[in-house]
């Protein structure tokens, strides 16, 4: 019924947190050297973040598409079916809780395995062309 509204929800969250951490590593940047900085070969944490962005608002997207298609989201006031009654709300909430935050941590753990990944790949030593070819 309305389960889409709690990942959409920890996506303002995680949008807001985004662009504050991306304006502090774009200050830090700043500070030091654009060598130094992209020599490590490391994703910076905002793009990762971004990453749980996308997931998030994509599947928030698809959710409620789903919900206008089965005319549980309507064009008018109150917007959601089950808001109508008290019975319904009740069961919404339930949905919400349970559906919902049951989706957004799986997102948000899959997206915490995905990040890990990385973090393993990233710290593996960088080799060169010449050790390679011998």
């Amino acid at each position: 019924m309305a389960c889409f509204i709690v990942p959409a929800a920890e996506a303002v969250v995680t949008t807001i947190v985004e662009k504050s951490v991306k304006s502090k590593e774009m200050a830090e940047k700043e500070q030091t050297s654009h060598a130094d900085y992209t020599s490590a070969g490391k994703i910076p944490f905002s793009r990762k973040l971004k990453w749980l962005n996308q997931m998030l608002w994509g599947g928030s997207a698809l959710l409620a598409f789903e919900h206008v298609w089965h005319g549980e989201v309507v064009p008018f006031f109150p917007f959601l079916t089950a808001a109508q009654d008290p019975v319904s709300t009740a069961e919404m909430l339930h949905e919400m809780s349970t559906v919902g935050v049951g989706m957004a941590a799986v997102v948000t753990l899959a997206w915490a395995g995905l990040a890990g990944i990385t973090h393993i790949i990233e710290k593996r030593p960088v080799e060169t062309v010449a050790e390679k070819t011998e």
